[in-house]
C-alpha cells in the first residue's frame, strides 16, 4: 500500500537523494536542468509516494516553461527507488500528475526521454521545438492535455517568465 502526496518542503533532499540514487552522476548539469535553475516548481503536480512505513519509493517533479513562447510544462525527474522498480509507480506518478495537470487547466506538457516509454502516455516526439543543446531532438517529446495545444508551436524552449 502506497500514500500519494504532494511533495513538501520537508521532502526536498530525500527526493534529491532518491534523484541522485536513480541517475547518473552528473544530472544537474544536464540542459532540462538549466531551465529549472532558480525557478519554482509547479507544486501541486510535484508528487511523492511512500510505502506503509513512509519510506520513499518514488517522486515526479514538474517545471515551468516557455516553448515557442507558448506555456507548458516540463515533466521531470520521475524515479522510482531501484527495489521498487517494475511495480508500475512510475505510471501511477506520471498518470496522477497528468490527470492533475488537465485538471488545473495545463494544455501542454513536454520531456526530453525515451519515446518506447513515454508513448504508452500519450507522448509523441515534437517537431520544431527545441531544448538547449546538447538535446538530442528525438528525445524531446510532448502531450496535448488540450485537443490541438502543441499545433504550431515552434521554437525555443525557455525558463518560464
Amino acid at each position: 500500500m502506497y500514500r500519494l502526496e504532494e511533495e513538501t518542503e520537508a521532502d526536498w533532499w530525500e527526493v534529491e537523494a532518491l534523484y541522485d540514487l536513480c541517475f547518473a552522476p552528473g544530472r544537474t548539469a544536464l540542459s532540462s536542468y538549466r531551465l529549472r535553475d532558480g525557478v519554482p516548481t509547479v507544486a501541486a503536480l510535484c508528487l511523492t509516494l511512500r510505502d506503509a512505513d513512509g519510506t520513499l519509493a518514488a517522486a515526479i517533479r514538474y517545471w515551468p516553461v516557455e516553448a515557442g513562447g507558448q506555456d507548458a510544462l516540463l515533466l521531470g525527474p520521475v524515479a522510482v527507488h531501484p527495489t521498487r522498480q517494475g511495480e508500475g509507480l512510475g505510471g501511477l506518478l506520471i498518470n496522477e500528475s497528468l490527470a492533475e495537470a488537465r485538471r488545473l487547466g495545463w494544455e501542454r506538457v513536454m520531456l526530453v526521454g525515451d519515446a518506447p516509454y513515454y508513448s504508452r502516455f500519450g507522448f509523441r516526439k515534437l517537431e520544431g521545438v527545441e531544448m538547449p543543446p546538447p538535446t538530442n531532438p528525438d528525445r524531446v517529446l510532448g502531450l496535448a492535455l488540450r485537443a490541438g495545444a502543441w499545433d504550431g508551436v515552434k521554437g525555443p524552449v525557455t525558463k518560464a517568465t
